[in-house]
């Protein structure tokens, strides 16, 4: 087949790497004119890790990632509200934190070394028909035909709403800000750290690993707040922030530190993405474009990198994609419920979130047996049919 993957993300990325290797001629239309990353840092789970196993870059990915053996979050009182070990789920198991730009990296250096085409300055914005599309970017230009188009440019994506007319996407009332730290000592190594006040107030330290071209171990520092308090946060007095978050959790002063200033942050925005069908014609979403939603359980890099991975293994012609949706939505349809669920928990401004968070959360989460299911959904290896066996972790 002749396939355009739309979008220079992770889904993306992996998903053009799989696809040409299976035969398929590929090239990928990405919208600005430098490919690049987005974001900080985030966890690749057993399941994302898997993935990249099957596309030949797991050991390359370890090597730049920090390994994490377990989550914790306490409340300012000292207790547990979170408390979740990948070997509970199975001896020896664990997560990788890594820098997005590290795992970037690894995905498209894999593509330019395949020899896949990459279109940049290419924002598609329209195309002349479903079944055997040719696409226009903004600049007028034409690409194609193709006999599959893979939209996998996020979740604001604007294709998205050109196919599914009815698919829904708003922006989640909370998000976080996000900037990265050298390690100055092992006092964060091995584990997701969290803090929080009620729900209102959440702080976090990642190891990340290292970054491209870097030597220095980094971890990544984030603070959640409204989507409508973000430009504040930018403009506002940084004096005033640092004596909060140090007043909450003193253990990061050499962390924070290192911040001359806001700037040093960058956005961090969610989606909850609603579709329906994910196809149409020769057209398909995967990634956030397909089921985006909040980073409560931190699984939307890897459901792509699977939705890359599967979509190859499953689909060889536009009729294939029906087929495709019924068997990941088995996957993706209970993480969004997961997710909706957990998100008001952990950020959210009124008292009952955290509430049900620290009377029935934490509690059951942790119960003997109970602790098996939560570091099943943890892992990113849920799903309600089986496991193909190249993505076993």
């Amino acid at each position: 087949m002749k396939v355009a993957v739309v979008g220079c993300g992770v889904a993306g990325l992996a998903a053009a790497l799989a696809l040409g290797r299976r035969g398929h001629e590929v090239v990928i239309l990405e919208a600005f004119d430098a490919p690049q990353p987005l974001g900080s840092g985030l966890l690749l789970q057993p399941s994302g890790l898997a993935a990249l196993r099957v596309l030949g870059l797991a050991d390359e990915m370890l090597a730049r990632g920090a390994r994490i053996e377990r989550l914790e979050g306490f409340d300012l009182a000292g207790r547990a509200m979170m408390r979740m070990a990948y070997a509970t789920w199975r001896g020896g198991a664990f997560g990788l934190g890594v820098h997005r730009a590290a795992l970037f990296g690894v995905l498209f250096g894999a593509v330019e070394r395949a020899g896949i085409e990459v279109c940049t300055g290419a924002r598609v914005t329209s195309f002349d028909n479903l079944e055997r599309p040719t696409l226009t970017d903004a600049a007028g230009r034409s690409h194609g035909p193709f006999d599959l188009v893979v939209v996998a440019d996020g979740s604001a994506s604007e294709l998205r709403s050109r196919l599914r007319p009815r698919s829904r996407a708003p922006v989640y009332p909370w998000g976080a800000v996000w900037a990265n730290a050298v390690v100055v000592d092992e006092g964060f190594a091995g584990a997701l750290r969290q803090r929080y006040h009620l729900a209102s107030m959440m702080a976090g330290v990642l190891p990340i690993g290292r970054a491209p071209g870097s030597d220095a171990d980094l971890v990544s520092v984030f603070w959640s707040l409204p989507v409508a308090d973000m430009d504040s946060f930018f403009t506002g007095d940084f004096a005033v922030w640092k004596s909060r978050v140090l007043g909450v959790w003193p253990e990061i002063e050499p962390l924070v530190a290192q911040f001359g200033g806001p700037r040093a942050f960058s956005r961090a925005i969610y989606r909850d993405v609603s579709v329906g069908r994910w196809s149409a014609g020769a057209f398909v979403l995967i990634g956030d474009a397909a089921h985006g939603t909040s980073p409560q359980l931190g699984q939307g890099a890897n459901l792509g990198l699977i939705d890359a991975v599967e979509l190859a293994a499953r689909v060889a012609s536009p009729a294939d994609l029906p087929r495709y949706q019924r068997a990941r939505r088995r996957q993706t349809g209970p993480y969004q419920l997961f997710s909706r669920t957990l998100t008001p928990l952990f950020q959210s401004a009124g008292p009952w979130g955290p509430f049900v968070r620290n009377t029935l959360f934490a509690p059951l989460s942790q119960a003997p047996g109970l602790d098996r299911i939560a570091a099943h959904v943890l892992t990113g290896t849920f799903r309600l049919d089986r496991t193909p066996p190249d993505l076993r972790p």
